[in-house]
């Protein structure tokens, strides 16, 4: 690849400038010489595009390699250009570990905080261009903040915070001594269609976009009470209700198919993992206009964990045996049946940086090249209510694009090593 008049930045050196590159993209032209584009994911992609960029938007694409005065021209007639990816659902604070359990008595806010920025400019670099942040602690407001005024890089985040979880639940806090389970003492732990309205308002008052449930058990929390449902039907509801007359829509963590079930009907818009979901519920899905958000990735690593390694919690390892190989069959009848899924992975589970190779996994699970990226695009860009800004390659749109060697068409593991990232008309990668 070939770059003229293009920032070139690495790794963290990313932190020192980023509002002054922000500015930089203001007010000028840059146009991108791409050998194929696929401006809008669903659609075939053209040939020898010329995509121009101005105040950090697109501004038009027009065919053939066009040349204008003074112009920055980025050359990349040798590359796969396309929107930057979206991960629905990333944990930026935290990445599991064999001392994961003993961090979250020893690590200080600050800790916490720089590791979420070290960790989101890893996806930035992967080509996630954004993210949805779907569990976590405060430090995550504070980086989105940051990441939206420019004071720092990294991918653009919507962000839940801490999960709506019933008390003992997945979500709630495990396996120390009492006096130590006191210090995690959460406001969004609820008992009770009363109590719940009162965390989920919480939620929103901590500076949630989105409210994350935990409608069921889940594999990592360190305790044997299942994945199935765990919230109380009434309590559902109460939480979906709470979050609507508050402007917020509320997306579940959920194994179990009584607990994935039970979600829709309550009127949750997304189900995160649905790992046991089967043919009638994909109907409900249907009916109820909701997205699926898969993390095959995550349940591929715990099982790698559970056979390979020997720091699990022994209520942990035996649940990741069990939910881990039905994540993939999963996937196969939800996309087979015409449920809407937008690309996640639970990075923070598996590692930061290695989003892409949820790709793998969409494609072994049937889906196609083409419909894997549309999901981390323009239905991804949907799901996180961005779709008037990001997604696709369109005037009008926020300059987020990305640029591998290969046809991710023909070889979705071209994604896995992406060469040039683009974010608000900022360069951050180049392959030089």
């Amino acid at each position: 690849m070939k770059y003229c008049k293009t920032i070139l930045l690495g790794g963290m050196a990313l932190i020192l400038s980023n509002s002054a590159l922000a500015n930089s993209a203001k007010n000028k032209l840059t146009v991108i010489h791409a050998g194929l584009v696929l401006a809008v994911p669903g659609q075939q992609p053209l040939a020898e595009q010329s995509i121009y960029i101005s105040d950090n938007k697109i501004e038009k694409i027009v065919a053939g390699y066009q040349l204008e005065k003074g112009a920055s021209i980025i050359d990349l007639k040798d590359s796969f250009v396309l929107p930057g990816l979206i991960d629905s659902h990333v944990h930026l604070s935290m990445e599991f570990n064999p001392n994961i359990r003993l961090d979250r008595v020893t690590k200080r806010p600050g800790d916490i905080a720089y590791d979420a920025w070290s960790n989101a400019n890893k996806t930035l670099m992967a080509g996630f261009t954004a993210v949805q942040d779907v569990g976590g602690p405060e430090e995550v407001f504070a980086l989105r903040d940051a990441v939206n005024k420019g004071t720092v890089s990294g991918p653009r985040i919507r962000a839940a915070g801490r999960a709506v979880s019933p008390t003992g639940g997945h979500g709630d806090t495990h396996g120390y001594r009492q006096d130590v389970l006191d210090l995690f003492h959460s406001p969004t732990i609820c008992d009770g269609p009363s109590d719940c309205r009162r965390a989920t308002r919480a939620a929103i008052k901590a500076g949630s976009d989105v409210v994350k449930i935990t409608a069921t058990g889940g594999v990592l929390s360190n305790t044997a009470a299942g994945t199935e449902q765990q919230f109380f039907d009434d309590e559902l509801e109460a939480i979906v209700q709470t979050a609507a007359k508050m402007g917020r829509k509320v997306t579940a963590h959920a194994h179990g198919k009584s607990g994935i079930d039970s979600a829709l009907k309550a009127g949750v818009k997304s189900i995160e993992h649905g790992t046991y979901l089967n043919i009638g519920t994909t109907k409900l899905f249907k009916k109820h206009d909701a997205v699926l958000v898969p993390t095959v990735l995550a349940g591929m690593t715990v099982v790698d964990w559970a056979e390979n390694k020997n720091w699990l919690p022994s209520a942990s390892k035996a649940k990741a045996l069990k939910v881990g190989p039905q994540m993939k069959d999963m996937l196969s009848i939800a996309y087979k049946n015409g449920v809407t899924i937008a690309f996640g992975t639970d990075t923070g589970v598996s590692k930061h940086g290695d989003n892409a190779r949820e790709f793998g996994y969409m494609v072994e699970a049937g889906m196609s090249e083409m419909d894997a990226i549309k999901a981390a695009t323009i239905t991804a860009a949907k799901h996180l209510e961005m779709d008037k800004t990001i997604g696709s390659i369109q005037p009008g749109k926020f300059a987020d694009i990305i640029a591998v060697d290969g046809n991710p068409l023909t070889n979705i593991e071209e994604l896995y090593d992406v060469d040039f990232v683009m974010k608000n008309g900022v360069v951050y990668k180049s392959g030089e």
